[in-house]
């Protein structure tokens, strides 16, 4: 039997095999809703090479390592097959495309053996990486390559007897783990359902340039249409199919992992068990072969789904779902773009608006918010008294003002308005034109959306848009980055259309236009302070510069956590968080506090309520907490 023939069966029968992988995977895809008509055409795969390239590794690009092996493994492996198929496929023959094969194959093989050092070679293995199967990977994907290898670099004379059966399985080896494997769920499968994953992304708006009459941006949650009944996610099976496959795209790296403050406080919640219990759920079965770090406190093996089965209790425990702040931290280094959060508020919705489970004092700050307008369920008339001393305006109809200042609910919290007295004052020295909503001021909507109360976001949103649409005002500003999301982001799909600015970026622009002079007095300027990134205004909304351009500004050095800007860590009080109360080992403040420690920091900024309420709730000696408008009205005194 020759060697080219050989080789010709092999190619065929993998061309097969992932015909068959594509058809078995696609088949749990295609139990999942249908997408908006028309938004998913065939021509989305054109697409992929551009998504693959640019959006995917510039992720993967953060870790060097990974992004090196990732395109000697993944490149020369594509590359190879590709040759393969066209040589052999098409019956070429050529001695110089089998001189590339050989180039690409050795190009992979050099990936392989990197990757297999990543795991086994490494000191420090990351705890964050699933063994079991995905350790074996480097060894088969090495089997392929050197396979071909050999099979190209050895004359044809050599090619007979055991050398040529060994030559053959090394080659089978792999390719039945990137064809058939992947079918059966093997590590493989991701790779498969990456590519797919890039062309039909759930969040096609992710890679589009940003533009300002986008109805819903990047990191909105998107509305579900409640007159059809869509009341979240209960079942695999009502997830939309593009979201299936998302979840089949999972690496199994762990970044999501490594980076959730919830798993990181020992709550029950790790991302990427989440997702491969989805995957489990999608297909049916157990999760008895996880092979990754467990959801803190949940033992493996005694959960189990399947894709009309209920999701939480069988598969997921609710505590898994309201343990997560909303912070993105685990879609922002995901390297293949899967969105986690999507999903977990889908599956909130539903706890919410079908099962109405909804843990701690979610129920009553729902009730308040439908009832009063106000989560704690303040009258909203009292919402600025703290600025009756501060010659505040109140906006009125028919009077146009440059700034709109919307407060949020946090405005009823003695803290807050602290903050929001420094603002004022900040705003009163420029001498901005400005007012505030004052008693016809009501709540966002932004907590009972992330508790999945769509119903009450959207009643909240509606009321809010109607009473904007009765002033006239150029842009609102807020010291609030949930009430800044929402207004700038989550409004559009239900019509408001509003320029919405965070107030450190206002501040900072007052200064950088000489409208403000602050200088920090001695004894603050000698301080150490670090700065704390919000996640709804870093990572949600971009915004890391001008608090640190603004603090820089008035002499103060910042010196920074390590985990900082888009990448920095949760202060635990997003997405509802404090209301549900999940418990944990740790508070997740208490571990970014440890961070802010750990740089000998003095002063913790902060841009938003939350954040200084979570961060001031650490017991114990810490350092002193204060939003970056008590440092600049300090500044001007």
């Amino acid at each position: 039997m020759s060697p080219v023939f050989v080789i010709t069966v092999l190619l065929w029968l993998s061309v097969a095999g992932l015909a068959f992988a594509l058809a078995k995977r696609a088949a749990y895809w295609r139990e999942g809703r249908a997408t908006a008509a028309g938004a998913y055409g065939w021509a989305n795969l054109l697409s992929i090479p551009k998504r693959y390239f640019v959006d995917l590794h510039h992720v993967v690009a953060r870790d060097p390592y990974i992004a090196r092996t990732h395109v000697a493994t993944a490149g020369g492996a594509i590359l190879a097959m590709a040759l393969v198929f066209v040589n052999y496929g098409l019956a070429i023959y050529s001695v110089w495309l089998d001189r590339l094969i050989f180039l690409a194959a050795l190009v992979m093989l050099v990936g392989a053996v990197f990757v297999w050092r990543r795991r086994h070679g490494a000191k420090a293995v990351p705890a964050r990486l699933s063994r079991g199967p995905w350790d074996h990977l480097p060894l088969l994907l090495g089997s392929f390559a050197l396979g071909l290898v050999l099979f190209v670099a050895l004359p044809a004379s050599a090619m007979s007897g055991a050398l040529a059966i060994v030559v053959a399985l090394l080659i089978a080896a792999g390719a039945f783990t990137m064809t058939f494997g992947a079918a059966r769920g093997g590590p493989m499968k991701h790779a498969l359902a990456g590519l797919l994953h890039l062309a039909f992304h759930p969040r096609q708006e992710r890679f589009a340039e940003r533009n300002d009459s986008d109805v819903v941006p990047p990191t909105a949650l998107k509305a579900p249409l409640l007159d059809a009944k869509e009341y979240g996610v209960g079942k695999p099976v009502e997830f939309r199919w593009n979201q299936l496959l998302s979840f089949d795209a999972c690496v199994q790296c762990g970044k999501c992992e490594a980076a959730c403050p919830a798993f990181a406080a020992g709550q029950p919640l790790n991302p990427k068990k989440l997702i491969q219990d989805l995957v489990t759920g999608m297909v049916g079965g157990t999760d008895a072969n996880y092979a990754g770090s467990p959801t803190p406190g949940i033992p493996l093996g005694k959960h189990a789904g399947a894709p009309g089965k209920p999701l939480i209790s069988s598969l997921i425990e609710a505590d898994t779902l309201w343990s997560c702040t909303t912070c993105r931290a685990c879609v922002q280094e995901c390297p293949m773009l899967i969105e986690h959060v999507d999903a977990i508020v889908d599956m909130r919705r539903n706890q919410t608006l079908v099962e109405g489970n909804v843990p701690g004092k979610g129920p009553i700050t729902l009730a308040n918010l439908r009832e009063t307008g106000s989560a704690n369920g303040y009258d909203i008339g009292a919402r600025y008294d703290w600025a009756v001393d501060l010659q505040v305006q109140v906006a009125q109809p028919g009077r146009h003002v440059e700034v709109l200042l919307i407060a949020g609910e946090g405005a009823f919290d003695m803290r807050y308005q602290r903050t929001l007295r420094a603002l004022v004052k900040v705003l009163n020295r420029a001498g901005i034109d400005y007012a505030v909503l004052g008693g016809v001021e009501t709540d966002t909507g932004d907590t009972a959306r992330r508790l999945g109360d769509e119903a009450t976001f959207q009643q909240l949103a509606r009321q809010l848009i109607g009473t904007l649409s009765q002033y006239s005002f150029r842009k609102i500003v807020t010291a609030d980055p949930h009430v800044l999301h929402s207004l700038r982001n989550e409004y559009r799909a239900l019509g408001g259309f509003y320029e919405v600015q965070h107030h450190t970026a206002l501040i900072d622009e007052l200064v950088a236009s000489g409208k403000l002079s602050p200088r920090a007095v001695a004894a603050l300027a000698e301080r150490k302070i670090t700065y704390h990134d919000p996640c709804y205004l870093g990572r949600y909304n971009g915004e890391t510069e001008a608090p640190r351009r603004l603090l820089k500004s008035i002499g103060i050095k910042v010196v920074e956590m390590e985990r900082n800007g888009m990448r920095g860590r949760c202060c635990g009080g997003g997405g509802g968080a404090p209301l549900t109360d999940i418990p944990g080992k740790r508070r997740i403040p208490d571990i970014r506090i440890d961070d802010a420690r750990t740089v000998g920091a003095e002063i913790v900024a902060v841009g938003c309520p939350n954040c200084t309420a979570m961060l001031e709730g650490v017991v114990g000696p810490r350092p002193e907490v204060l939003d970056v408008a008590e440092l600049v009205a300090a500044a001007l005194e």
